[in-house]
């Protein structure tokens, strides 16, 4: 869940999934369309899929060992390393963006970090620095470090442990390290959506189950996919963004008489029971007066 995700955010979807899932064996036999509802405002639900896939691989059991950590769909380098040294004391350096910033400046590289070079150099240098006595402890000490005295911006190097230690403070480069070059341009789009109510009820459509993103979720429709639909006035707009794509969502009154295949009349208690999309939520809830969805 804390895959691209802040922490003060995935804590109480942390705390509901848990309720709901309690282990290995509720996780893998629930239903794809329960699985996606109760991860729904979360976001990258191939996150909740992977989730899923590999508790159907572990038969109750999760797996101590680090090769088979790794196997599990949607773990990585840095998951199967934290998980494996902090849970089972598995000798696996991590690097995220905080040690791989700590590593940068205590060894003054100016490499580029988002280049695979540079990553393979300072994983080389985590894993030398790793104390394999006691590697969850140190993995975490260095990531804890990072985030908060080895900070982006004006690192706290009075206060920090291994300042003695740091060439980049050495040199003075502290605040011109890590290097990351590339940097992906912002993109700003707007996107109107249409809230089309009757009886009570909330018209949605659903994404076919083969489409490239968020296979299954409901959604509220666009202009171009009701084509017959008359549009109204403009209720308010929301902002709402992924990854480099900043959206703007303007959320306009309509009314039809019929709708195609795919589409259907949810009432309120049904909306809970269903994966709806983020931008769905954030929608709904600034038209019931929630100004709280409206960040960035």
């Amino acid at each position: 869940m804390l895959q691209q995700t802040r922490v003060a955010a995935v804590i109480p979807f942390y705390h509901r999934f848990l309720q709901r899932f309690p282990d290995i064996a509720a996780l893998a036999a629930a239903s794809e369309p329960h699985l996606l509802a109760c991860w729904s405002g979360l976001g990258y639900y191939s996150r909740a899929r992977n989730l899923q896939k590999s508790a159907q691989r572990m038969n109750g059991v999760f797996p101590h060992d680090y090769e088979s950590i790794r196997a599990l769909a949607g773990v990585g380098d840095y998951t199967a390393a934290a998980v494996g040294s902090i849970a089972f004391g598995l000798p696996y350096a991590v690097l995220d963006g905080n040690v791989m910033r700590v590593l940068s400046r205590l060894s003054n590289d100016s490499g580029d970090i988002g280049s695979p070079a540079t990553r393979r150099r300072l994983q080389e240098l985590a894993d030398r620095l790793l104390d394999r006595g006691q590697p969850g402890k140190f993995n975490q000490a260095v990531m804890e470090l990072g985030a908060t005295l080895c900070v982006p911006v004006q690192p706290q190097c009075l206060l920090c442990p291994v300042a003695q230690f740091c060439k980049a403070r050495e040199q003075g480069t502290q605040n011109q390290l890590p290097v990351k070059l590339k940097k992906i341009a912002s993109v700003k789009l707007e996107r109107i959506l249409l809230l089309i109510r009757k009886n009570g009820a909330i018209l949605l459509w659903r994404r076919p189950a083969d489409s490239r993103k968020l296979a299954g979720f409901w959604e509220l429709p666009e202009p171009h996919l009701l084509a017959s639909a008359v549009v109204g006035e403009e209720i308010g707009d929301f902002r709402h963004s992924i990854t480099n794509h900043n959206y703007v969502f303007r959320v306009r009154s309509a009314e039809v008489q019929d709708h195609p295949e795919g589409f259907d009349w949810l009432q309120a208690d049904e909306l809970e029971k269903r994966p709806l999309s983020t931008t769905v939520r954030k929608a709904l809830a600034f038209c019931n007066g929630d100004e709280s969805v409206q960040g960035p």
